[in-house]
């Protein structure tokens, strides 16, 4: 019986094949991280603009289709929004990030959170949110918003 020295082509490959598919994943996996943290930093911004009236994260995290639905439960659009972020450093003193978590789902993402505001009134209080985040012609944006407001402290 002859042995051959030379690499079964099958065997070589499979393992090329594997090598990509590994640098795929990772790739995506990095992909992912950075969305994660575009998404967390772009949160951040839109609840600092409550109190800054900065109306830029604003205007490029809200797709133009976007409807929210706001802690009264009536529905607002992209330029309610606008509108409204201008006009609140009347009423808000402060409104800070407290956490969020993302989670994905294709080109969806799904990100969960809460802020912590105080209004010039001395009241105190925590919106908790869910944005419905799409990635579309190459860009995450929001197209969906639901908010609540919740006691400031958890029981």
């Amino acid at each position: 019986m002859k042995i051959s020295h030379r690499p079964n082509r099958m065997l070589t490959g499979g393992l090329a094949a594997l090598g990509i598919l590994c640098l795929c994943n990772c790739s995506q996996h990095e992909d992912q991280r950075d969305t994660e943290r575009y998404i967390v930093e772009s949160e951040r911004q839109w609840a600092e603009s409550v109190a800054t009236g900065d109306t830029s994260a604003v205007q490029r995290m809200l797709a133009d289709d976007f409807v929210g639905v706001d802690p009264k439960g009536h529905l607002y659009t992209k330029q309610q929004m606008i509108d409204e972020t201008r006009n609140a450093p009347k009423y808000f003193v402060s409104n800070r990030l407290n956490d969020v978590k993302v989670r994905f789902y294709g080109n969806t993402a799904i990100a969960q959170g809460s802020e912590t505001w105080e209004k010039r009134s001395n009241e105190r209080g925590r919106f908790v949110w869910t944005d419905t985040w799409l990635q579309r012609n190459g860009r995450w944006q929001i197209v969906a918003a639901e908010d609540l407001i919740a006691p400031e402290k958890v029981e």
